[in-house]
């Protein structure tokens, strides 16, 4: 399952989670958390469904298919992803989330004040696998270095630290499965692009992996060779699901 906003352009958000859950082998099922007036290089409002509007889609699905993994993308606020959290898990207590914390939209956006970060204390203890950038993790960590920050987080739960954006490692992701076990994950061979939910895609595709079987490590790997595909699919900033 997804639970994620609706990017019209199709490049981020539930739509490109549906479209890699669906290139991966996997059914997806959608919960629509918010309404967006975009395109892949502009974001100009967003309409925020309550946790009563999400949890009204997602609670007859969550009923009546065997879901095992639900990645989570962007909510109101940290609030709003603690109440849907744990109605979910009342729903399937042994249900994995996946969290990708969309704090800024790539076109620069911001969808959380800092001061709700109290709250992610709470939402990452019920979480499976955290997947930030490095900006993402600083905020949420409240560290100045990307190694300490992704450590940190990685007390409540797994985290893979994504290289996007780090200067000193461009390329490598890290999954910190706690606070000593490190598996470094390097870029691909593939000549890729910029891309609009990039990564939406990435977490999306670590679900399916997930859904299919697969461990938390490999998951990631398969899920980066995957997302670099998808980026190296077309030079513009909207990319097509192929495998």
């Amino acid at each position: 399952m997804s639970i994620a906003g609706l990017d019209p352009s199709g490049g981020a958000g539930l739509l490109a989670d549906i479209k890699t859950f669906e290139a991966l082998g996997t059914y997806g099922l959608g919960v629509c958390t918010a309404l967006t007036v975009q395109t892949e290089s502009r974001f100009l409002s967003v309409e925020w469904q309550s946790a009563e509007q999400i949890i009204a889609q997602a609670a007859p699905l969550l009923e009546t298919y065997p879901v095992a993994y639900c990645k989570i993308g962007i909510l109101k606020d940290a609030a709003t992803i603690l109440e849907v959290i744990q109605v979910v898990k009342a729903i399937r207590p042994h249900i994995r989330i996946i969290l990708d914390p969309v704090l800024k939209a790539s076109a620069g956006y911001s969808f959380h004040d800092t001061a709700q970060l109290s709250v992610w204390k709470k939402v990452l203890e019920q979480v499976y696998l955290l997947t930030p950038n490095y900006q993402e993790a600083l905020l949420l960590s409240g560290e100045e270095e990307g190694h300490n920050a992704a450590t940190t987080l990685a007390a409540y739960c797994a985290v893979l630290l994504k290289g996007g954006h780090r200067q000193e490692r461009p390329g490598v992701d890290s999954l910190y499965t706690d606070t000593v076990n490190i598996l470094d994950i390097p870029a691909g061979n593939e000549n890729v692009f910029p891309k609009h939910g990039s990564g939406c895609v990435l977490s999306a595709a670590i679900t399916a992996q997930l859904a299919a079987g697969s461990s938390l490590p490999t998951a990631c790997i398969t899920a980066k060779l995957y997302t670099e595909k998808f980026l190296a699919s077309h030079s513009s900033l909207l990319g097509y699901h192929i495998t």
